[in-house]
């Protein structure tokens, strides 16, 4: 959902009384264009103190430069709104341990692969079906996601769905949304049943990393041309790496260290970020 019209005009207002009312332009629920304004990184926190008390989106960063020409993103509670696993430890009756699990990981109490490890031993002896069951019932495109995808390819961006989860889903997650590429972890199955095991090695924090370094190295890109998203710890180290990294509804370990964060806005703020404007979209 975008802020309501009334939040972005007091925001356009306290931006321009701070910085100078010259060259402040709206660009969209999710941006605003600062024109010759001065340093970013002295703009940012001035401006999330003027704009704390309202349900505004805040990006602070140069125009030049701010279109990005590759994007990876995490999946669940990204890029759609649920956690598989937990989803699927709900056809298995044991959601309730599962999610405790994953809250934890998420936050960056826990170590991820040992946690992932833990959690699928849980789903040993899952019958196959829950998953298409699962996908079918419980996964949706978080708002704007296929927006954003479509519109960053559109423009010659290449677009990479990274996933701690499981690429069961993250390849039809990836086809839905307009990804040209997805990464996950596999389920161990035999006879029809989830066997409790997980692929190895693990796609975790570091292979998101690494995903993120490898895609622009083969582009021929500098990372200050990426963008990554995620809500997750296992996602932090990709998103400070990136050109822009986003926390979208972001654990409180992420969002404090994201260069910039999305709590109110859907994901079309990401390309509002970028310069880009509504007529601009592909969906």
């Amino acid at each position: 959902m975008s802020p309501e019209p009334q939040a972005i005009d007091r925001a356009v207002s306290r931006i321009g009384e701070l910085v100078g009312a010259p060259g402040v332009n709206a660009l969209g629920p999710g941006a605003v264009d600062l024109e010759g304004q001065g340093d970013a990184v002295i703009l940012r926190p001035l401006l999330q103190d003027a704009l704390e008390d309202l349900p505004v989106d805040l990006c602070v960063q140069p125009t030049a430069g701010r279109r990005k020409r590759l994007l990876i993103a995490d999946m669940d509670s990204t890029i759609i709104g649920c956690e598989c696993l937990d989803e699927l430890a709900d056809f298995a009756g044991v959601k309730e341990a599962v999610a405790e699990i994953t809250e934890r990981a998420m936050r960056g109490e826990l170590e991820f692969e040992g946690a992932l490890r833990e959690r699928v031993a849980m789903l040993e002896g899952l019958a196959l079906s829950a998953l298409e069951a699962c996908y079918a019932e419980r996964v949706r495109l978080n708002p704007g996601a296929r927006a954003l995808v479509r519109t960053m390819a559109a423009n010659g961006a290449r677009c990479l769905l990274v996933s701690g989860g499981f690429s069961y889903f993250t390849s039809r997650v990836a086809q839905a949304a307009g990804f040209h590429e997805d990464r996950a972890n596999a389920l161990i199955e035999a006879g029809g049943r989830l066997t409790g095991k997980v692929g190895e090695p693990i796609l975790g924090r570091e292979a998101k990393l690494a995903a993120l370094r490898g895609e622009a190295d083969r582009l021929g890109l500098a990372l200050a041309e990426t963008l990554a998203v995620g809500d997750g710890a296992n996602d932090l180290t990709m998103i400070e790496a990136a050109g822009l990294g986003v926390a979208y509804r972001a654990k409180p370990v992420v969002a404090a260290r994201a260069h910039a964060r999305v709590d109110h806005a859907d994901l079309t703020a990401l390309l509002y970020f970028q310069g880009y404007r509504a007529a601009d979209f592909v969906d």
